[in-house]
């Protein structure tokens, strides 16, 4: 337990930092947006092949991600069913509330937890391309018909908003990764070790641009945003979904221990920013996209320490 605390008081720092960062604007007013930069384009892709191109296919889809893929699946239909019962909002809103409920922050914040406080990076390279190319581009498909019905200008097509996805640098270079770890070559330390050191950037350099993202932002702003969507997305998010990947990792893969603890942990991170790029593309739900990201990032810190408490 130890351990684990150290860990997240070490996300803490950084993401204090950030914010005062970007309270003082000691880096300039453009610094979050260079730094994320560096982050997304160079220093996380770096990581992410240099992990995985160590690993083997075995160590990388594993139960955890049986759990992942499921109980976000789950999570998002929930919201989808109650949010269509109880609040009569429209398929588009419908789906940005799902992906608000289920679709998790597996890099940016995903990444740092996995390495400070689990040890391990396995579950987020699984997670991360199941969400891109499973659950991102049913949104999608979605929101284009959406779209259509409506008459208003989409968001460019499905397929073509999928390729995008699939293009991130993130994402290809875990796909390169899992093509090396793969392989019966193992590429060497030296040929890894300039790799290696641009990797070391990103989990630093990922929790000070997100220490800078929460300064001045403003949340549940009165007559404009939609709070019972809100609530409810952020409610399955932090507590739901972490609940049930627990009761499948123990009640139907027979989890414990340190494979248990990272399942309910990588359910319980908070919603991924992706959800407001697609929400603003398609132009619905980007205020309950952005207030869900923010509650849940703001309440994941507690939840993921009582998460560790019970299982570490």
């Amino acid at each position: 337990m130890a351990g684990v605390l150290n860990g997240f008081a070490v996300i803490v720092a950084l993401v204090a930092l950030g914010w005062l960062l970007a309270r003082t604007l000691v880096l300039g007013t453009d610094a979050r947006l260079v730094l994320n930069r560096l982050v997304f384009f160079v220093a996380t892709p770096a990581l992410l092949f240099d992990s995985l191109s160590r690993t083997t296919l075995d160590q990388v889809f594993t139960g955890v991600f049986v759990v992942s893929a499921v109980s976000a699946i789950i999570i998002a239909a929930l919201y989808m069913v109650i949010a269509r019962l109880w609040l009569r909002r429209p398929a588009s809103d419908l789906v940005v509330g799902a992906l608000s409920a289920g679709y998790v922050n597996s890099a940016n914040l995903g990444i740092p937890i996995a390495l400070y406080v689990l040890g391990d990076l396995g579950f987020v390279m699984p997670l991360l391309l199941f969400q891109v190319v499973v659950l991102q581009p049913i949104a999608i498909a979605v929101l284009e018909r959406a779209a259509r019905a409506e008459g208003a200008e989409s968001g460019g097509g499905a397929l073509g908003a999928l390729l995008q996805s699939v293009r991130s640098p993130i994402v290809l270079a875990a796909l390169a990764g899992v093509v090396v770890a793969a392989l019966p070559w193992t590429p060497s330390d030296s040929l890894l070790e300039p790799v290696h050191l641009v990797g070391q950037i990103s989990v630093p350099g990922a929790l000070l641009v997100f220490g800078m993202s929460l300064y001045g932002v403003k949340v549940l702003e009165a007559g404009a945003s939609p709070r019972r969507e809100i609530f409810l997305a952020s409610g399955l998010k932090l507590i739901a979904h972490p609940v049930l990947a627990y009761a499948i990792g123990v009640w139907v893969l027979g989890m414990r221990d340190h494979e248990l603890l990272t399942v309910v942990v990588a359910a319980a991170l908070p919603t991924a920013q992706n959800v407001l790029v697609v929400a603003t593309r398609y132009g619905h739900g980007t205020l309950l996209a952005r207030d869900s990201a923010v509650l849940t990032t703001l309440g994941a810190l507690p939840i993921l320490l009582l998460v560790s408490a019970l299982l570490a």
